[in-house]
């Protein structure tokens, strides 16, 4: 269960390091973001993050706020995934002398 945990931690430090690259070169390329190869490479990596959350989030919200709503849940996820690491390492540990 520690590895699952560790992995699924992993997979979503990516994911918010790859929405925060593509919130910034959103505002630093402007209008020609879609020509830059790197926002195309945080765009693919942060695809099945905004799909799931365009799945999980009413039609209310919209499109444009997606990204922010994405990246909070990712924050979410993380803060969860932390708290059962950190609850699975303290159950594990012999208590001290």
């Amino acid at each position: 269960m520690y590895e699952t945990i560790v992995i699924l931690k992993a997979l979503t430090e990516v994911a918010g390091v790859a929405m925060i690259g593509q919130g910034v070169l959103y505002v630093l390329a402007g209008s020609k973001r879609d020509q830059n190869p790197i926002y195309g490479i945080f765009k693919t990596l942060t695809m099945p993050v905004m799909k799931a959350t365009r799945w999980v989030t009413p039609r209310i919200i919209l499109d444009q706020h997606l990204g922010l709503v994405a990246f909070l849940l990712v924050v979410v996820l993380w803060f969860g995934l932390t708290v059962m690491k950190i609850r699975i390492v303290l159950e594990n540990t012999p208590p001290a002398a």
